[in-house]
Order: C-alpha cells, then structure tokens, then sequence
C-alpha cells in the first residue's frame, strides 16, 4: 500500500467517527449483523463518500482488507469493475461476512464484471449460503439489464434455484425467487418455464 493510499483509509476511517449513526449499530447487532467495527453509516452518504473519492483500484482493494462494515462497502463502490480480475471477486467473496456485503457487492460491484454470468453461476454451485445469495442477486441485475441465459443457462438456474427453494436460510430463497421472478419478466415462454418449475417444488411465481 502507498503512503498515498494509506493516508486515505485513515481519512475515511476518520471521518466515519464524525458520520455514526449509534442506533442503526445497535439495531444491526440486534439482528445478528456482526462486524468487528460498525458505524452504522446509511448507504446514501457511502455513496456520497465513494463519489468523492472516485473509482480507485488501490484504494478499493485496501478499504476490502480492513474489518470494518464501512469500509467493506466503500469499497465495492469505489472499485473499477473493468479493472476486478475473477480471482479478486473470488477473494472478496470468500472474505465477505455478512448477507448485507454480499447484496451490496453484487449490486454495486459483482453485476458489472465481465465474467459476472460465470462467477455467478460458480457461486451458486458452492453449497455456501452468502455465495448463492450473491450468485442469485448478481443473475437477478443482469436479467434486469436485458441478458436473457442460453439453454444451458436456464437448466442450471432451474436446477440451482429449486434447491435453493429448499433452503433452510430465509435469505437463500428469498435471492432464489427474486431470480426466478426477474427471469419470468423476459416473457411468456420464460414465465411458463418458471411456473412449470415451481409447480414442482409446490410453489409459484407470487409465493413470496
């Protein structure tokens, strides 16, 4: 890290003191969103934040290292999305620690990369809850961005989304059925082979 860099993560580590917000905090902690450090900073003044800083591969990558829920998601707003190898996305995704990074990365960040359909789809394969929460967020924006899946493509979703549905964690199939809902928009065909789906698994399209 630059001294450059560094004094920038100490500014912004700096500046979140003046910007806490202590209730937010407590109420995360109260539903089990645990952090090291937790500010209870609000998404609209990160975005501001990240605004003013710009995108910034060097600072982005730092701003990840740090255990801090701030500096997490500054983060996945201030990295260059042409600029994220696959195996950084890998690495921030194994680092992820909570359902609230994970959502916010596939939103700001994941949706957005070049290979997002094939790290989405790896993502789903894992057997790990926050990987098939993001997996299924980063499907879900990329079907609102118009990218319709190939054959091969919709099986997999189908097959990875029904499991999920089956799912223990609210969250998981929560992700799942947003997916499967914003896959249905593309059309008729797509919400037939949606419905006749579900109907395997005893749900539909407006179960949740």
């Amino acid at each position: 890290m630059t001294e450059e860099t560094n004094n920038k993560v100490k500014e912004i580590k700096r500046s979140f003191r003046l910007m806490m917000n202590g209730v937010a905090s407590q109420s995360m902690r109260q539903k089990g969103a645990e952090y090291q450090v937790n500010w209870g900073i609000g998404l609209v003044e990160l975005r501001n934040m990240a605004a003013e800083y710009g995108k910034n591969y060097d600072l982005a990558i730092a701003l990840w290292k740090e255990n801090i829920r701030e500096c997490k998601i500054l983060a996945t707003m201030i990295m260059p999305a042409e600029e994220m190898l696959t195996e950084v996305a890998d690495i921030w995704m194994e680092q992820t620690p909570t359902q609230e990074i994970a959502e916010i990365a596939a939103f700001q960040l994941y949706q957005y990369l070049e290979d997002a359909p094939v790290l989405a789809f790896k993502w789903l394969a894992s057997g790990k809850t926050l990987y098939e929460i993001c997996g299924f967020q980063v499907l879900a924006r990329l079907f609102m961005q118009g990218l319709e899946p190939d054959e091969r493509g919709i099986n997999e979703l189908m097959d990875q989304a029904l499991a999920a549905l089956q799912s223990e964690h609210a969250g998981v199939r929560h992700a799942a059925m947003n997916c499967i809902q914003r896959f249905a928009g593309f059309g008729e065909d797509y919400e037939t082979i949606a419905r006749k789906a579900l109907s395997s698994v005893g749900t539909n399209l407006d179960f949740f």
